[in-house]
């Protein structure tokens, strides 16, 4: 069992959803936890939610800047407590197919999903490799499992998560610092809501609008949920936690059938995740 009451708790994205959600638990367990994210407001609200144990931080993680000073004026005061590093943060894109996604648009969303995750584990590792103890938590999604059409940006930054956190288990397996890998399905979340819509100006307002309710008839997990799952396979420091049936069903099918399921899930992947998400 991971001793929370000893922990920091450090997550990235906590003013809404999953990150709200860990916050939230992660408290009432007695960790003492450092709630970040670009927007204030949501995290005031997380906050008021969790109640005590919770400090939050202002924090935009695609500016490298800002982590480097975040990492500066946190480690001072991490005492040599346990530290858990969430790596949730994570934005949306519509922009239809690769084709007609801008470059800049491609590169905001990695600048948050990718390095984010990379540039947040750089600045906080020497800490858990001096402790030789804490856990790593790194959010990739089910498109880090599987290819899906129109969401070329989104599957790069998840698969590049996927690939950055088992390297980081690799490297880390003769120590105690526990690395887990986090894909959820269908997660009830405005994700899909506030995607950003490409500068290329295919997906239209009502292309995403539509996309967002796609989402949310296939989202089928609660935030709350998909929280107390990842906090379990933290204290069981399992490598890989599956959100939802909708996550085991195309880890499996990515498992059984690896290219062909491309084509095999290519209508269902179009239907609940259309090109406005």
């Amino acid at each position: 069992m991971t001793p929370f009451e000893n922990a920091t708790v450090i997550i990235t994205g906590a003013g809404s959803g999953i990150g709200r959600q860990l916050t939230i638990q992660a408290a009432a367990q007695g960790a003492q936890v450092i709630a970040t994210d670009v927007n204030e407001a949501g995290l005031a609200e997380t906050a008021r939610l969790a109640g005590d144990n919770v400090e939050t931080q202002p924090l935009d993680v695609s500016d490298p800047t800002a982590i480097r000073l975040f990492a500066e004026e946190t480690l001072p005061t991490l005492d040599d407590r346990l530290l858990i590093l969430v790596n949730n943060a994570g934005v949306a894109l519509g922009s239809g197919p690769f084709a007609e996604t801008e470059l800049d648009d491609f590169e905001w969303l990695l600048s948050i999903n990718l390095w984010g995750v990379i540039r947040m584990t750089k600045a906080f590792l020497p800490y858990l490799i001096m402790q030789n103890e804490g856990h790593i938590v790194n959010v990739s999604s089910v498109f880090g499992l599987a290819g899906v059409m129109n969401q070329s940006a989104y599957c790069t930054a998840k698969f590049g998560v996927r690939g950055f956190t088992d390297t980081l288990r690799m490297e880390l397996m003769d120590t105690n610092i526990g690395v887990t890998c986090v894909h959820p399905g269908g997660i009830k979340t405005n994700i899909a809501t506030n995607a950003r819509i490409g500068r290329s100006g295919f997906v239209t307002d009502a292309m995403h609008k539509q996309g967002a309710v796609s989402f949310e008839k296939a989202a089928r997990t609660t935030a709350e949920a998909a929280a107390r799952q990842i906090w379990e396979g933290v204290r069981r420091n399992k490598a890989r936690v599956l959100i939802g049936a909708d996550a085991r069903q195309i880890d499996w099918v990515t498992r059984m059938f690896p290219t062909s399921y491309v084509g095999m899930i290519r209508d269902q992947m179009e239907k609940a995740f259309s090109t406005g998400v």
